[in-house]
């Protein structure tokens, strides 16, 4: 069987809801395009990573397929809507099964993914988010590093996700560039290592680790 490079499947999950309306969304647009621009430019990022993108307002769907980083193009984002992060979660979850190649036994499957969730609020979905959250521990799908963003997100629906969990302070243009830089340098770290795992670099300044 061909010898093909074992990837880093990454998927961005991005709340798109009408909270995120104005300055928030457009400084994800603007993150998502500084994200590319710095994996890009990392060569051992652009052999091993792939990227894909899952939005959740009233509804989730998976916009962007894992993609090769050469041939990412960036999605047109608008806000609107309610929060459905379980469905999203959902989503995630038939996106890892059908897209990350498993190991068989002539050949080593994909690295695990690593996923990283930014919201604003918290679920409007809650039936579905509980039910989604259960299936993602019980399968072990991908290391998960969620952010909330801005005082109004409710963290304690995140650390029923996940451990790796922080927290920005505010919505504005400059959080939201230190949240895609940190993005971007834990995707290169996590492509240089043996093993990746969910990132290790400490948050961006002002940023808080929920405990």
């Amino acid at each position: 069987m061909a010898d093909y490079t074992r990837r880093l499947p990454v998927y961005l999950l991005l709340d798109c809801s009408g909270s995120m309306t104005g300055e928030p969304i457009e400084a994800v647009r603007q993150g998502v395009k500084a994200l590319l621009s710095e994996l890009r430019g990392d060569p051992q990022a652009l052999e091993t990573a792939y990227l894909s993108v899952i939005t959740f307002d009233s509804h989730a769907r998976q916009v962007i397929p894992l993609t090769e980083l050469v041939l990412f193009k960036e999605p047109e984002l608008n806000a609107g809507g309610a929060t459905a992060l379980g469905e999203a979660l959902r989503v995630l979850i038939n996106c890892v099964n059908s897209e990350v190649r498993r190991s068989s036994p002539t050949q080593k499957g994909d690295w695990r993914p690593l996923v990283f969730i930014l919201t604003d609020g918290s679920p409007t979905d809650i039936e579905e988010f509980h039910l989604a959250v259960r299936e993602l521990k019980r399968i072990r799908a991908a290391n998960i590093i969620a952010c909330a963003a801005g005082s109004k997100a409710d963290t304690s629906y995140l650390k029923q996700i996940t451990d790796h969990v922080i927290m920005m302070n505010t919505l504005s243009a400059g959080d939201m560039a230190q949240f895609f830089e940190w993005v971007s340098g834990s995707i290169k770290m996590s492509s240089r290592r043996i093993d990746p795992g969910a990132a290790e670099m400490p948050p961006p300044q002002g940023f808080v680790v929920v405990p």
